[in-house]
């Protein structure tokens, strides 16, 4: 097929859709309905009740068989068009979920501060996996924190991080992989063994892209009042003790940047679990969701910035 001038500039192409696709996301946000990740949920879903066993070997072949389609899917997307330019936008706008996070976390925070819990409660299944009505408003604050740090990393970071290293491929691949283990990468009687290879290819694809969240949420830390050192400080020292090799540097990175101390009893629906403390300050409040919510927006766009100088300078 025939090339766009912006061929005869090694990377250009997927910087200028890297580019576009974050604008989209700004402006446009998540489309209400007919959003591809919920189509891909769906599709795992089918596949889930064909598939499954209590045993890993089903689980690593019900993983592979998703995460392949949508690496095949992005590569052919890539050489259907002319242009990458194009089928990188779109595939970036489709994954990112930064400005619908953001927008979420500020809301939450503003119920919370108006005292309006029935609200906050509504909001935090699309922020987490916790239960809200065993949450009351100090446990919704540290939730939302913790969350909107963890999954400015899952759905802004590393997404931008495989689309500047693989492309449309990337983009795709990567997001099947945290679908999936959104979707059954949990410790339940029912997952604990076919969720177990989702998990781990979600641990191993966001092991580079968290610490660079680290590092842009301690770069970012001023803009929300707090200090890049504090941030390090509360990486290196805490983030180790997190049962999450991924979810710890991101947690305890934000926590040091916001002065918050998070961790404690967690919430889940198939059960609960005692998380380490991250941070040396107080519990957090409404308002530091709202500094949580600036700081993802943030770290958001420092993330474009690499990505895009990223691509540019792959060939």
């Amino acid at each position: 097929m025939r090339r766009g001038p912006l061929h005869r500039f090694p990377g250009s192409e997927r910087a200028c859709g890297l580019a576009l696709g974050v604008a989209a996301d700004l402006l446009l946000a998540d489309p209400r309905r007919g959003h591809p990740v919920a189509g891909f949920g769906r599709l795992a879903a089918g596949l889930e009740r064909r598939l499954y066993a209590d045993s890993r070997r089903a689980g690593a072949a019900y993983t592979a068989a998703l995460v392949a389609g949508a690496v095949a899917a992005g590569m052919a997307g890539e050489r259907l068009v002319g242009s990458r330019v194009l089928p990188t936008a779109v595939a970036t706008w489709a994954v990112l979920g930064g400005t619908s996070l953001v927008r979420e976390g500020a809301a939450l925070g503003r119920s919370l501060e108006q005292g309006d819990l029935e609200a906050a409660r509504a909001r935090i299944p699309h922020l987490c996996a916790r239960d809200p009505a065993l949450l009351d408003a100090a446990g919704m604050a540290r939730a939302g924190v913790e969350s909107l740090a963890e999954n400015t990393s899952d759905a802004v970071v590393a997404p931008l991080f495989w689309g500047a290293v693989a492309g449309v491929p990337g983009l795709l691949g990567y997001r099947a992989v945290n679908t999936l283990d959104a979707m059954v990468g949990y410790r339940s009687p029912r997952y604990t063994r076919f969720g177990w290879a989702s998990a781990r290819l979600d641990d191993l694809a966001n092991l580079a892209p968290a610490r660079l969240a680290a590092v842009l949420t301690a770069a970012a830390a001023p803009l929300v009042g707090g200090r890049p050192g504090a941030a390090v400080t509360a990486w290196r020292r805490d983030a180790r003790e997190h049962p999450s090799p991924n979810a710890g540097p991101v947690e305890a990175a934000a926590a040091g940047a916001l002065g918050v101390r998070l961790g404690g009893r967690t919430e889940y629906p198939y059960g609960a679990e005692d998380r380490p403390s991250l941070g040396r300050g107080p519990a957090p409040v409404p308002a530091d969701l709202v500094r949580a919510a600036r700081l993802s927006r943030a770290v958001g766009l420092l993330a474009a910035g690499v990505a895009v100088a990223v691509a540019l300078l792959r060939r």
